[in-house]
């Protein structure tokens, strides 16, 4: 019971964060089985700060896919208007099955509801906390990168890779939303933007210690991407390279290949060796990890591409140098602009 009071404290600490207040709508939703102990805690911390909670429960699939698959965009709320309609009719959502790059979550977006994606383990809710500062950050660091006209990535490894940006918006994720119609995802930690749809071209080489999700694993030997016009254009290295070639040629959609989002972390607080230790969660501490380069490949949906692609595949790099428009935003995987450092990390 003392756990359990614990963890409804600390969602009540989150639910403050998002602004939630007397008579505030709150939706919880679930699937199955799945996170009930979240679901409990979310809906007693939002009534004891005078919300009306309430809690959308999804059934099972046979499969049992969900948030366990590897397809994105297609969730259990997939032609279930009613659900859909209910959830609209909240104020915040807090999202325990994994809604984003789905149809059904901008809807719900779209209605003035707001998002919180919650599905990582307790443990790394408590570590990485959001606050008020961590925000004040990522928005700072938000202007820089909406005002940028290009992107440049480079690395010790080999990566050398250009993005032309006047096409898609700075999306900023520093774990709480207090915002109509805004997603967030607790725990997080960074921002991100995408290249003009052609305008992605050069070499991305992942090296010894970066990571590939979804396969939640180190690269162990190089990984050399070529890049043309938006494009993935060829895959080489040894059996990572494979590995990942495969899994992408296994969705039999040219799509998957456009190039997605590009960003970096500024969580201080997060680190790159968390998923060595814990296999639970989809490894947002890992995304989040301060001064990493996030590369991603996939759907743009988010941004408000056209890009639907099921296969999404997230890359965070370490020890990169990142600049827009020349200007050195992270130089050697350390965040180099001082008002974008966190408190801990200034010399």
């Amino acid at each position: 019971m003392t756990a359990f009071l614990d963890f409804v404290g600390l969602c009540e600490k989150e639910l403050r964060l998002c602004g939630v207040r007397t008579g505030e709508r709150v939706a919880v939703l679930s699937q199955g089985t799945e996170r009930l102990d979240y679901a409990d805690a979310f809906l007693a911390a939002a009534r004891r700060l005078g919300g009306d909670a309430y809690h959308v429960r999804l059934p099972s699939t046979l499969n049992g896919a969900g948030l366990d698959s590897l397809v994105v965009g297609n969730t259990p709320l997939s032609g279930n208007a009613a659900a859909v309609d209910a959830l609209k009719q909240a104020d915040l959502l807090i999202d325990l099955i994994f809604l984003l790059f789905s149809p059904e979550q901008l809807a719900i977006q779209a209605s003035g509801t707001r998002v919180l994606s919650v599905v990582e383990p307790v443990a790394q809710l408590a570590k990485l906390l959001p606050t008020d500062g961590q925000r004040e950050r990522i928005e700072a660091a938000g202007e820089l990168l909406s005002a940028a006209r290009t992107l440049r990535v480079t690395s010790p490894h080999g990566t050398d890779v250009t993005y032309r940006l006047n096409t898609y918006p700075t999306i900023l994720e520093y774990g709480f939303t207090d915002t109509p119609g805004r997603w967030d995802h607790w725990p997080s930690g960074f921002l991100f933007t995408g290249g003009d749809d052609d305008g992605v071209d050069g070499r991305v080489v992942l090296g010894p210690g970066d990571i590939v999700f979804p396969f939640t694993s180190y690269v162990r030997e190089p990984i050399h991407i070529a890049i043309e016009h938006g494009r993935v254009v060829d895959i080489r290295g040894g059996f990572d390279a494979a590995l990942l070639r495969d899994y992408m040629a296994s969705f039999d959609d040219p799509d998957a290949y456009g190039i997605s989002h590009i960003g970096w972390g500024m969580h201080e607080n997060a680190r790159a060796s968390s998923i060595a230790v814990d296999f639970q969660g989809i490894g947002m501490e890992a995304r989040a990890t301060y001064g990493n380069v996030l590369f991603s490949t996939g759907p743009n949906g988010e941004l408000g591409g056209t890009n639907h692609s099921p296969c999404h595949v997230d890359m965070p790099l370490h020890g990169c140098t990142l600049t827009l428009d020349d200007e050195p935003v992270v130089v050697a995987g350390d965040i180099a602009v001082p008002a974008l450092q966190a408190p801990s990390r200034r010399r």
